[in-house]
C-alpha cells in the first residue's frame, strides 16, 4: 500500500505540476499583449517592467523587455526629461531601466531637480515614492558621477529621517529594507516574496502579473528543491565528507549563490 500511494502521489505531482505550466504560459501570453499595448515611453510601461524584473520574471520576458527598452532609447531624447512634469519617479525609473540594460544615460537629467545653488530641491523630500526611485538608480552610479553621487546622500539622508520618525508611513517598511540592502545589491529570488506584498497594495497593481509571479515562484521553489536534492545525494554517494576532507560541505550555500 506504501508504494502504491507513493506512486499516486508521483502522478498527481505530475499533473499538477503540468497544470501549473499551462496557466503559466496563458497568464505569460496576456502579459505579452498588456506590453505591447502600453505606450512606450508612459508611466505605466516602467512601472510594469521595473515590477516585472523585481517580481523575478524578467527570464520570461526577456525579448519583449529588451524590444521595449530599445525602442524607449531610440525615441529617447533629454527633452523626455523635462517635459514630465517634474516627476522624479518617473525620471528615475526611465534612468534605472535604460542604465541598466547598458544603454548610455547621462545623470545630467537629474538637474531639472535641483535648486538655483545647484542643490536637490528640499520640497522633493515631501514625495517618498519620488526618493526611493532616485535612490536605487543612484546606485546605478560610476566613478566620477557626483549628481548621482550627491543624489545618493540626499535620499538616503530624507529617507533614514523619514524611516526613524514615521512608523505609520504605508512605505516605512520598503524604505527600511531599501536603505539596509538596494536591489542592485540583493538577489533577485530572495527578494520575490517580499516584492510581491509591495506590489499587492500598489496602485498600479496588475492581478494577471501578481498571479503569474506567485506561479512561477512555487514552480521553481520546487524546482530548487528538486536539483539541492539532487545534489545532495550525489555529494554522499561520492563521500566527499571523507574521501577529501579538506573540503567543506557547504553543498547549499554553493546552490544558493549560484542561483542569485
Amino acid at each position: 500500500m506504501g508504494f502504491l500511494k507513493l506512486c499516486l502521489k508521483l502522478e498527481i505531482s505530475k499533473v499538477t505540476h503540468t497544470l501549473k505550466v499551462q496557466q503559466i504560459e496563458k497568464l505569460k501570453e496576456e502579459i505579452r499583449k498588456e506590453l505591447k499595448a502600453t505606450a512606450r515611453n508612459s508611466p505605466k510601461l516602467l512601472n510594469f517592467i521595473d515590477f516585472i524584473q523585481r517580481l523575478g520574471l524578467e527570464y520570461q520576458f526577456e525579448r519583449e523587455i529588451k524590444e521595449a527598452l530599445e525602442d524607449m532609447y531610440q525615441t529617447y531624447t533629454y527633452l523626455d526629461d523635462y517635459n514630465d512634469n517634474d516627476d522624479l519617479t518617473n525620471a528615475s525609473l526611465r534612468f534605472g531601466l535604460l542604465r541598466q540594460e547598458g544603454y548610455h544615460i547621462p545623470p545630467d537629467v537629474f538637474n531639472k531637480f535641483k535648486d538655483k545653488d545647484g542643490e536637490f530641491k528640499e520640497s522633493l523630500a515631501a514625495g517618498i515614492p519620488g526618493l526611493l526611485a532616485l535612490y536605487e538608480a543612484a546606485n546605478l552610479m560610476v566613478h566620477g558621477e557626483e549628481t548621482l553621487e550627491e543624489a545618493l546622500a540626499f535620499c538616503t539622508a530624507h529617507l533614514k529621517t523619514m524611516s526613524s520618525t514615521d512608523s505609520t508611513h504605508p512605505l516605512t517598511a520598503q524604505v527600511i529594507r531599501a536603505l539596509n540592502r538596494p536591489i542592485l545589491k540583493s538577489l533577485t529570488r530572495v527578494e520575490v516574496r517580499h516584492c510581491m506584498s509591495v506590489y499587492e497594495k500598489d496602485v498600479s497593481l496588475n492581478k494577471t502579473l501578481l498571479k503569474l509571479a506567485k506561479l512561477d515562484f512555487n514552480l521553481l521553489q520546487t524546482l530548487h528543491r528538486k536539483e539541492l536534492s539532487e545534489a545532495t545525494r550525489w555529494w554522499k554517494i561520492l563521500d566527499i565528507d571523507n574521501k577529501m576532507q579538506f573540503a567543506r560541505n557547504r553543498l547549499v550555500d554553493g546552490y544558493f549563490w549560484i542561483m542569485g
